[in-house]
């Protein structure tokens, strides 16, 4: 089964309506009343513009005089600038040992904060090798560690936790107003 639907970015215009009487409005809004499509399409044909279904789902269906050449261009502007403005936060990931040297620790916590301060979620992960495994408390000890290193770029959002082999814990960006 096929027909005709219309949705928001993809309206009917002229000879694609298929309704035997619309509610007609004008360029600037207002209210023309109900007519004929066939003295619909004849008004906009007289004003050099489009008929458009706006509404195709009322009853009768509302049309609207406008120019749809500069109606999708001006769309196509909004939509652009608004995929501008949005920002994706990833997550980064920072892996250590429980035995970490104090300079690697101080190089690794420093990229911690230089992903929050983008904006970025960061994971921390503490991987255990061997019988490290028995000591959890020294992993979640470099996890609060780190955290407070971080404090003024970041919060915890879910506090150490040992999984499997590995221990996670996950910082995300303060806002600053």
């Amino acid at each position: 089964m096929w027909g005709w639907f219309a949705i928001s970015k993809d309206l009917r215009i002229n000879d694609e309506i298929r309704a035997r009487e619309v509610r007609l409005v004008g360029e600037e809004g207002e209210q023309l009343g109900i007519v004929q499509l066939r003295e619909a399409l004849q008004i906009a044909m007289d004003k050099s513009v489009d008929l458009v279904e706006i509404a195709p789902t009322a009853k009768p269906p509302v049309c609207k005089l406008m120019d749809y050449g500069k109606y999708k261009y001006e769309q196509a502007k909004k939509d652009k600038e608004a995929r501008k403005k949005q920002r994706t936060t990833e997550i980064k990931e920072v892996k250590l040992r429980p035995n970490i040297e104090n300079h690697d620790f101080e190089t690794k916590a420093r990229n911690a904060q230089r992903f929050l301060t983008d904006g970025d979620k960061v994971k921390v992960t503490i991987m255990f090798r061997g019988r490290e495994i028995t000591h959890p408390d020294l992993g979640k000890t470099l996890c609060l560690r780190l955290a407070e290193f971080c404090k003024a770029e970041a919060s915890i959002e879910r506090e150490p936790k040992l999984e499997g082999r590995n221990m996670i814990m996950i910082l995300t960006p303060v806002k600053h107003d």
